[in-house]
């Protein structure tokens, strides 16, 4: 799961001559890639390089990744946007009976990741991250999220919420919308936000995921718990699935939208 908040542009996505709407192409995926679970393939990180490669995304949020995994992936972004630079930023997920990072099979950090490119200005990416105050104390895993401030228009920020409980994981989205991205908009002034990741939640489900859905907020799923939300000052222009071949147990998410501006003609303004 992701959250992603819009405050930065990268390099080549606004309109002629800088002064008008930015687009963004933003993608989620859940690799699936611990070694651990079921769902595990070894196959997911190679194709999601395939999917930056072939999407061109300009923000990535990584969900159940080990921490070389955000590596790898910030270099295929990187290649796939030649001459911009491109940052990434990882959070372990904690383990509660050792109280140190939750592992991968291979002894990596597991976790979340994000990247993003950055515009041209120099501008460093400020990093944040926590650990949610609400867990499922019958798993393990404790839920974190990770957010990342680019340059003066973007902020993003992913989670994989709770997925064995779905009062935690509704109590976990509430502290992410209403309690984390605030206090980062205080700290570091006001941008569009755009939230998203497989946040074990679904539209129609028991609980809901629209019940933590801010009313000047905007959302889309994959059908299933994959969610992108963004501030009523974003667009959600358009928005797909992307086949992951059955390397991992998710398809990715990928959403184009614009900051700023008037909606363009056709867009969608999909309701709560």
């Amino acid at each position: 799961m992701f959250l992603l908040v819009v405050a930065g542009l990268p390099a080549g996505s606004s309109t002629a001559g800088g002064a008008g709407p930015a687009t963004l192409r933003v993608l989620q995926m859940n690799l699936c890639n611990s070694g651990r679970a079921g769902c595990w393939t070894g196959r997911a990180v190679p194709r999601a390089a395939e999917v930056i490669a072939a999407e061109l995304p300009d923000v990535v949020t990584l969900n159940e990744v080990c921490r070389d995994d955000v590596d790898t992936l910030e270099r295929a972004l990187a290649a796939a946007h030649p001459g911009g630079p491109v940052v990434s930023a990882f959070q372990a997920a904690g383990d509660r009976p050792s109280g140190a990072a939750t592992r991968c099979n291979n002894g990596q950090p597991y976790g979340i990741g994000l990247l993003a490119r950055l515009d041209t200005r120099g501008d460093r990416a400020e990093v944040r991250r926590g650990t949610y105050p609400a867990q499922d104390l019958a798993d393990p895993e404790e839920r974190v999220w990770l957010c990342l401030h680019a340059a003066a228009v973007l902020h993003a920020c992913t989670t994989h919420l709770a997925n064995t409980d779905g009062a935690v994981a509704l109590a976990q989205c509430g502290q992410l919308v209403g309690g984390v991205v605030p206090a980062i908009r205080r700290a570091d002034g006001y941008a569009p936000t755009v939230l998203g990741g497989d946040l074990n939640l679904r539209a129609g489900g028991a609980p809901d995921v629209r019940s933590c859905v801010p009313p000047d907020y905007r959302r889309i799923d994959d059908g299933a718990r994959q969610q992108i939300m963004a501030t009523s000052d974003v667009t959600i222009c358009c928005h797909r699935a992307v086949d992951m071949r059955g390397s991992t147990d998710h398809p990715a998410l990928l959403a184009t939208l614009t900051v700023g501006g008037d909606p363009p003609a056709g867009s969608s303004t999909v309701a709560r």
